[in-house]
C-alpha cells in the first residue's frame, strides 16, 4: 500500500521493447535504499516489482496489460517520473490510501497559473465520474491530491508549488497523458450497497 506522497522525482534511463512487456531501467536514489529483489515501488503511480538494483538503479518489467491501462508505454529514456515506496507497518498516512492499481488515464487539459499554486484541468474516463468527488481523494501519476471540482468528463486540483517542483505535474503539458486511480474506499461502499440492494430484491 501507498499514500500517494511521491518520494522523489526519478528518471527512466533505458525501455527494452518485449514481445509482450516492457523492461523499464529506473533511477531514484532514495527509493534504492535498501531495496530488494521482490521489492514494491510505485512509478507514476503504478505499482511496480524490482526485479533486478545496482546503486540508486533498479529494473522492473511491465506486461502488456499495465501498459495498456496506464500511461507507462509513453515512457522513454530521460522521461520523469515519480517515485515512492510502499508504506511501513506504524509510519504516518499522510495522503490516503493507495493501491498502486491504476482505474484509467486522464489527459491534461488546461493549466491556470497564479501567484501562488496552480489549477490543473484533467479528462476523466465515464466510467470513473461516479467515484470522483468534490473535495475528495484522486490519485494523479501517484499523487494523493483532493478534487477541487468534479464535472462530468473531467475534475481539477489545485497544485502547490511543492508539488510543482517535486514532482511529473510541474511538468506536463495539455495533451499529456496521467494514470488515475480513483478512492479505493469510494469502490468497496458501491459494492457493497449493490450487494445489499440485490439482497433486499430477493
Amino acid at each position: 500500500m501507498f499514500t500517494g506522497i511521491v518520494e522523489e522525482l526519478g528518471e527512466v534511463t533505458a525501455v527494452e521493447t518485449l514481445d509482450d512487456a516492457c523492461r523499464f531501467r529506473l533511477r531514484g536514489p532514495v527509493v534504492t535504499q535498501g531495496a530488494q529483489h521482490g521489492d514494491s515501488i510505485a512509478v507514476n503511480g503504478v505499482c511496480l516489482t524490482v526485479v533486478d538494483h545496482e546503486g540508486d538503479e533498479f529494473t522492473a518489467d511491465v506486461m502488456a496489460e499495465t501498459l495498456n491501462r496506464s500511461s507507462l508505454g509513453a515512457l522513454k529514456a530521460g522521461s520523469r517520473v515519480n517515485l515512492e515506496r510502499p508504506m511501513a507497518v506504524g509510519e504516518r498516512l499522510g495522503g490516503h490510501i493507495v493501491q498502486g492499481h491504476v482505474d484509467g488515464t486522464g489527459e491534461i487539459l488546461e493549466r491556470k497559473p497564479s501567484e501562488h499554486w496552480e489549477i490543473v484541468k484533467i479528462s476523466l474516463p465515464a466510467d470513473l465520474t461516479r467515484y470522483v468527488v468534490e473535495k475528495g481523494s484522486i490519485t494523479v501519476d501517484g499523487i494523493s491530491l483532493t478534487v477541487v471540482d468534479a464535472g462530468p468528463d473531467h475534475f481539477t486540483v489545485s497544485l502547490i508549488p511543492t508539488t510543482l517542483g517535486l514532482t511529473t505535474l510541474g511538468h506536463k503539458q495539455p495533451g499529456d497523458p496521467v494514470n488515475l486511480e480513483v478512492d479505493v474506499i469510494a469502490k468497496y461502499v458501491e459494492r457493497m450497497l449493490g450487494d445489499r440492494a440485490q439482497g433486499a430484491g430477493r
